[in-house]
């Protein structure tokens, strides 16, 4: 009986293994295939300073939603306000590496509550499609795609991937207390669900799109990041813990008239 026992489990064990040897690469194989339509979409938020050294700092991710001259980002990469004695100003780079353009920022809107902004540049880019369904369930793959560690690491788009860990209410949706307003301490009395995932983000994530690694869609932004200890130790002790703010709140500041 004992010796029928463990035949079933071995066979049990074969059978997940020929399952797993399926469907990894065929999961990775869509990634693959996903990024080449996600990329040219990503871009980068940064500080113009025409006197400065960098001329450029690299602060955030974004990315291009429809009609193709908006960027969605998050509310706290662009909220801090700018040296104008120094002719400051935020700024889109598209590209890749050494190669990429500056696109000036004609146009903001913001949504606080819900760490969201959407910028609006002249030139029209490769746009993603921003998924218009309820919250995706847990479990789920996921991938984003953003320039993480951005003033170090430069314009070099980087992938990581996980699960929907997760469907929690967000407490605060700033990186920082000063950066609350009366509008958004409103907001906290009425907490909304977010995405927590099992995926690391970085500094310089913020703003990345979340979106299924099969087609593209996005289903959510990257805007916070779990810090166990300091902000120091976020790159040498990363908790893995991720959050990203659901993609019908992008949807409803993209249909508000401007």
């Amino acid at each position: 009986m004992e010796r029928e026992s463990a035949i079933a489990m071995v066979k049990h064990i074969y059978f997940l293994s020929i399952l797993l040897l399926f469907n990894l690469p065929a999961q990775s194989t869509e990634l693959v295939e996903t990024l080449q339509k996600v990329k040219p979409s990503v871009v980068a938020i940064g500080i113009s300073n025409p006197t400065g050294s960098p001329r450029i700092r690299l602060i955030g991710s974004g990315f291009v939603v429809s009609p193709g001259n908006r960027v969605a980002t998050n509310y706290h990469v662009i909220a801090n306000p700018l040296d104008e004695s120094r002719l400051e100003q935020y700024v889109v780079l598209s590209g890749h590496g050494t190669v990429f353009k500056v696109h000036p920022i004609q146009q903001q809107k913001h949504a606080p509550a819900h760490d969201l902004a959407l910028l609006t540049i002249a030139e029209t880019l490769p746009a993603l499609t921003v998924s218009d369904a309820p919250l995706t369930a847990e479990g789920s793959p996921v991938a984003f795609t953003g320039f993480p560690i951005t003033q170090v690491l430069g314009l070099y788009p980087a992938t990581h991937s996980g699960i929907i860990a997760a469907q929690t209410p967000i407490a605060i949706p700033v990186d920082n207390a000063r950066n609350l307003q009366l509008a958004v301490l409103k907001q906290l009395d009425k907490p909304y669900l977010v995405y927590q995932l099992d995926a690391v983000a970085y500094p310089g994530n913020s703003g990345s799109p979340l979106y299924h690694p099969d087609k593209g869609e996005v289903i959510g932004i990257i805007n916070q990041v779990y810090i166990k200890s300091s902000r120091e130790a976020v790159l040498s002790d990363p908790s893995g813990i991720s959050y990203a703010i659901p993609s019908q709140h992008l949807l409803n500041l993209m249909q508000q008239p401007n």
